[in-house]
């Protein structure tokens, strides 16, 4: 197969051609099926599959998801062979520093997308399988950066830059705060005489020292912003670091000048103080920035502490202690009480209370035993438990979590095109308006000093690294926010999806209710006792699956009826079961059997029957034979599917901000109206099949509303594709999760307000990061072009605006959604830990609460 270009290239400035790699394709109906495939895909305009070299190449909107176009391959039955990379990317501090490393990447052949994340500094690249990670750190080195040696996380890249360089501020580490305090000491003795002339005290550093301490700034501290534009020069672009090492440099250069030509007596005028003063303060705006980047990723690290290094197994009688990596499926992991639970698995002894705070934004420890599931990273708070492990590694909810979460952090959302756009050209225009400035002010009759320094404050000002930080750390400080609540958010464009919301459709069964029937109600036939048809009807289904049956029995066990042994056991199929107890025939069933037995129910019985069924539940009804051909009806059971005591505040929160609400089920249109009504839901569809809930959240759509759809089941994930936006309830099945765009991760259907609410609200922080940004180079450039800022103050308001705009999106950590989740944001490891040691007072009341 050759090996050609496979780069996404602008066809216009509204399409794009991509080429794709496919397998599995064998003869020219397999072309065709993923040609069709693919055309069926909006935006698609045209897909040509050349089966000699198994590619198909696309041409397509601009924006078209690589992800969408995957998936509609997978969905004809053949594959995309993609391989993703992430790399540490060192020295980047601006927008154009992206824009510039992106631009590398995509010229890789075999690369289809990258996407770099400036908040992160990291690059993710989706690429053919055959394209190696040495192919793309060589590109990001031919761009002028450099890459972190151990690949995702980069910390011991990372180190070891700093101690070759200690400019280089990483991620994944505190800053090295040494060159910002040793620019602190040799610049103030430079802008102590500035500030000693504003109180009338003529005193100023001979101009030699002032050499030297400059020189020492500029040459030393400042070297990283050559270094890195020189870099830019090479790859003919321009970044933060170019124009601080321009208007630095002049500023020094204009001093160096003045100070070796010939003067009278005393020390001219020099601008050391700025060269220096801009460095220092630049170095300390970075320092910041860094701190600030990293708050912004506290979610995340809080998640990925969770992660046990070892498990306590049992093995025969011998209990061992070994690595997390080498438990096995079904191996027995025991856990002790305030111990992390370390795998995904299921209680076989022993019962407990658990904190899954971190993981679902639950606050109050839940209740667990025997034959019910436990997630690792949460807490065992109480009681030994031994679990038999279910999932490990990378298969674990918690792995699954951790990557939802990075993947959303790392994705780019659409406004982000708007910014890739300004960015690439925002260099080479402040370099325009500097000159413009310099000539501009000599042509006015400004003497060459006064055009140079405020030449060197445009170039100060100018701060694209605020325009690359203002989405990335937004995105991030937001998605942190929700997983801390229990809502995992797939990619950043959801978010913005979310924020234009309208209608959310609900499913009914496992979202608004519990998902569980339970029996509403047992209706004995006259002379007969409720307790005689409770007892019958349990023995009947003793060991029968259906939860039905499963809800029977917990009622008898609930009332202490004991469970009888039934002869003769048998079912009757589609009708219900039947057996010998006591001597006589008893059958339960469907209202059919009435017919079949030519049984009369009492009037009473009947009336009942028809209230029931009004109010949309099923019936079974219990019949006992005497053996002579006479059937009498003892009774009825009905059952229910109690609605979850948080919906109704869900559906009123949701019409509080302006969304309509509509439920759509498969269930009869007795029990949808009387969900519907129960929680004054605004319409509904009834005894719908999972293909008509997706065309009714189509035709919505049609209507012109953007529509949220919450399911849970398999039956829900046609329909959670349909919408614009899916939300699926983490304890439905892997298939909606996968389909939806949010994941919650409590039962909980209030979430789903939370969701859109965190997401309007990181859509503001990214807006208002881009308005401020954008507006300190609108006002600032022309102020400084006028002479109205000194390089001074040029390099403090440059600095001001990357920390600004990261401070004000790190003000998303406090949100904590309605308040009925975990209960603070800035919620971690630790102080879930902490958790352990609560007081026993307080256990009992969480006790009483989770159960």
């Amino acid at each position: 197969m050759t090996n050609q270009a496979t780069v996404p290239r602008e066809a216009d400035t509204h399409h794009t051609t991509m080429r794709l790699p496919v397998t599995g394709m064998s003869c020219a109906s397999c072309a065709l099926r993923v040609e069709k495939a693919l055309q069926a895909v909006p935006g698609v305009q045209s897909a040509q599959v050349n089966l000699a070299t198994d590619e198909v190449n696309i041409d397509a909107a601009q924006g078209t998801a690589l992800g969408t176009l995957t998936a509609a391959i997978a969905k004809a039955g053949y594959q995309v062979p993609l391989a993703e990379t992430t790399l540490q990317v060192l020295n980047m501090s601006c927008a154009s520093c992206v824009g510039r490393v992106e631009k590398a990447l995509l010229a890789v052949d075999g690369v289809l997308s990258a996407s770099v994340n400036l908040a992160t500094d990291q690059a993710t690249v989706q690429a053919r399988a055959d394209v190696t990670r040495k192919a793309l750190e060589a590109a990001v080195v031919r761009a002028g950066y450099a890459v972190a040696a151990n690949g995702k996380h980069g910390t011991a890249g990372a180190s070891e830059e700093l101690k070759t360089d200690t400019s280089v501020f990483a991620l994944n580490r505190l800053p090295n705060w040494w060159p910002v305090a040793a620019g602190v000491v040799l610049t103030v003795p430079l802008v102590l005489p500035m500030i000693a002339g504003w109180f009338g005290i003529d005193w100023m550093l001979p101009g030699a020292w002032q050499w030297v301490l400059a020189t020492i700034v500029q040459f030393g501290l400042g070297w990283r912003f050559y270094r890195a534009g020189w870099g830019a020069l090479r790859a003919y672009t321009g970044n933060m670091d170019l124009l601080v090492a321009l208007g630095t440099s002049a500023a020094y250069g204009l001093s160096v000048v003045m100070l070796l030509r010939p003067h009278g007596a005393g020390t001219p005028h020099l601008y050391f103080e700025s060269s220096a003063a801009v460095i220092t303060l630049v170095l300390l705006g970075k320092w910041l920035e860094a701190r600030a980047k990293r708050q912004t990723t506290n979610a995340l690290r809080a998640l990925q502490a969770l992660w046990p290094t070892t498990a306590r197994v049992r093995r025969g009688n011998t209990e061992l202690e070994v690595p997390v990596a080498d438990v096995a499926p079904d191996d027995v992991v025991l856990v002790r009480p305030g111990e992390r639970v370390a795998v995904d698995g299921e209680i076989i002894e022993g019962r407990s209370h658990v904190d899954e705070s971190l993981l679902t934004g639950e606050s109050m420890p839940v209740a667990r035993s025997v034959g019910e599931r436990v997630t690792g990273g949460s807490i065992n708070i109480e009681g030994a438990l031994a679990v038999r492990t279910l999932a490990v590694g990378a298969e674990t909810t918690l792995a699954k979590i951790i990557r939802m979460v990075e993947s959303a952090q790392a994705a780019k959302a659409p406004i982000q095109r708007v910014v890739d756009r300004v960015s690439a050209v925002f260099v080479p225009v402040v370099l325009g308006v500097a000159a413009l400035t310099f000539f501009g002010w000599l042509l006015a009759g400004g003497s060459i000093e006064i055009a140079l320094v405020n030449a060197v404050s445009v170039l100060v000002i100018a701060c694209p690294c605020a325009l690359g930080l203002a989405t990335p750390t937004a995105i991030m400080a937001g998605t942190g926010a929700a997983a801390r609540q229990g809502i995992l958010v797939k990619d950043a464009r959801t978010l913005e999806l979310a924020r234009a919301v309208t209608v959310v459709a609900f499913d009914k069964t496992g979202t608004l209710t519990e998902g569980r029937p339970v029996v509403t109600e047992v209706v004995a036939a006259p002379g007969v006792t409720r307790q005689k048809v409770l007892r019958a009807a349990a023995a009947l289904q003793r060991q029968d699956s259906h939860p039905l049956a499963h809800a029977v029995r917990t009622l008898a066990q609930h009332e202490g009826i004991d469970l009888a042994q039934v002869r003769d056991g048998r079912a009757l199929a589609g009708r219900g079961i039947e057996g010998e107890l006591d001597d006589r025939t008893f059958t339960l069933g469907s209202a059919r059997l009435l017919q079949e037995r030519r049984a009369e129910p009492a009037e009473a019985l009947v009336t009942r029957s028809r209230e029931l069924e009004q109010q949309g539940v099923t019936l079974s009804w219990l019949l006992c034979g005497d053996g002579n051909g006479h059937t009498d009806v003892l009774g009825l059971i009905a059952f229910g599917d109690t609605v979850r005591p948080t919906s109704a505040a869900a559906i009123a929160r949701l019409h509080a901000i302006g969304i309509r609400t509509v439920m759509l089920t498969g269930d009869n249109r007795g029990s949808a109206q009387a969900v519907a009504s129960a929680l004054g839901i605004d319409d509904f569809q009834a005894g719908i099949l999972p293909g008509d809930k997706a065309a009714a959240v189509q035709a919505l759509r049609a209507k012109g509303e953007v529509v949220a759809m919450v399911g849970d089941g398999l039956n829900d994930a046609p329909s959670l594709a349909a919408a614009d936006l899916g939300l699926a309830l983490a304890s439905g099945t892997d298939v909606a999760i996968e389909a939806a765009g949010i994941t919650l991760m409590r039962a909980d259907p209030r979430l789903v307000a939370d969701a859109l609410d965190i997401s309007q609200r990181t859509y503001a922080k990214i807006r208002q990061g881009l308005f401020w940004a954008f507006a300190y180079n609108v006002v600032g450039i022309p102020l400084a072009a006028l002479g109205f800022l000194s390089p001074v103050i040029a390099g403090a308001a440059m600095a001001l605006s990357s920390v600004s705009v990261v401070t004000n999106a790190l003000l998303l950590r406090r949100w904590t959604g309605s308040g009925h989740g975990a209960a603070a944001a800035g919620t971690s490891a630790g102080d879930s830990t902490a958790s352990v040691s609560r007081s026993n007072e307080s256990n009992k009341g969480q006790r009483a609460h989770a159960s």
